[in-house]
């Protein structure tokens, strides 16, 4: 093995390890120290791949975002596309909720991650772009006249408000079996457009090229945004 791919493996153990740290910690911090002892590193050598804490956390939830990515592009039907995107919020909720937080926190807080943050930014939109794909083309099967725009917003609120249920301990404790309660959200989501039947034989979609032109126009702005 190269130098170079050395280099890559280790740091994508310490992203690993660093993730599962975050996730055991339960108040959504650690210290490099705890991170190095783990990997039976020096603190030094992990200065070697990130220049700070904030650094190493903004990387973690780019690795994220990739991966989210690359489960969205799988090309199947639209509704086993629109049934990952909702489950990927219920399977780990509580990963999906402390990277979100630790996002905002990053966002409103600390400044010189420009270039991490554009990334960050850059893989979203073309996640959104696939999304919308999915939803436009899942709604068009179903004949329905929801827009996308409604449908991306409903599945997210209720992945994100069933994945903080499934994160909370308070409801944990009345909530039973997880994998059911997990079903029945995809299959609220599945059958969501079902509600709203378009009258005419042929479904127009403006909504869909609107999301991507706000999107479009969106990267531009946080090109000129700072961090």
């Amino acid at each position: 093995m190269s130098r170079q791919h050395q280099f890559k493996a280790r740091e994508e153990n310490i992203l690993a390890m660093a993730e599962q740290l975050l996730l055991e910690s339960g108040d959504g911090d650690i210290t490099l120290d705890s991170l190095a002892d783990q990997l039976d590193l020096a603190k030094g050598t992990l200065y070697k791949h990130f220049s700070s804490k904030d650094e190493l956390y903004l990387r973690i939830i780019i690795r994220y975002e990739e991966q989210l990515f690359e489960i969205n592009r799988i090309d199947d039907c639209p509704s086993a596309g629109v049934a990952r995107m909702i489950f990927q919020q219920l399977f780990n909720p509580q990963k999906a909720m402390l990277l979100n937080q630790i996002e905002e926190r990053l966002a409103a807080s600390v400044t010189g991650l420009n270039r991490l943050f554009g990334e960050l930014y850059d893989i979203r939109r073309q996640r959104m772009k696939r999304l919308i794909d999915i939803i436009s083309a899942y709604l068009k099967d179903e004949h329905s006249n929801l827009s996308t725009r409604d449908y991306l917003s409903s599945i997210w609120a209720i992945g994100q408000g069933g994945a903080g249920l499934l994160n909370s301990s308070f409801y944990q404790r009345y909530l039973g079996r997880r994998d059911t309660l997990r079903v029945a959200f995809v299959r609220q989501v599945l059958e969501l457009p079902s509600h709203y039947p378009a009258d005419d034989e042929e479904v127009m979609d403006e909504d869909m090229q609107e999301l991507v032109e706000q999107i479009d126009t969106e990267s531009e702005e946080h090109r000129n945004t700072n961090y």
